[in-house]
């Protein structure tokens, strides 16, 4: 579970903020919304293939530069 202490004196606002850097940095909402459904082995494999092809692009188009 991820916490995080209030300093003496600082905003809720600032602490809420800190709060949401620190999920996004581990990656907890991530997981969160993918386990909302069920995906299939293939569709796992495909849509990470998806992925490993759009950076192998980017990779490639960028490389010359």
């Amino acid at each position: 579970m991820t916490e995080i202490k209030l300093k003496k004196g600082e905003p809720v606002d600032k602490a809420l903020r800190r709060l949401k850097k620190k999920i996004d940095r581990e990656g907890t909402l991530r997981t969160v919304r993918s386990h909302r459904h069920y995906e299939k082995p293939s569709e796992k494999r495909r849509r990470k293939e998806k992925a490993a092809r759009f950076s192998a692009m980017l990779t490639a188009r960028y490389a010359d530069l």
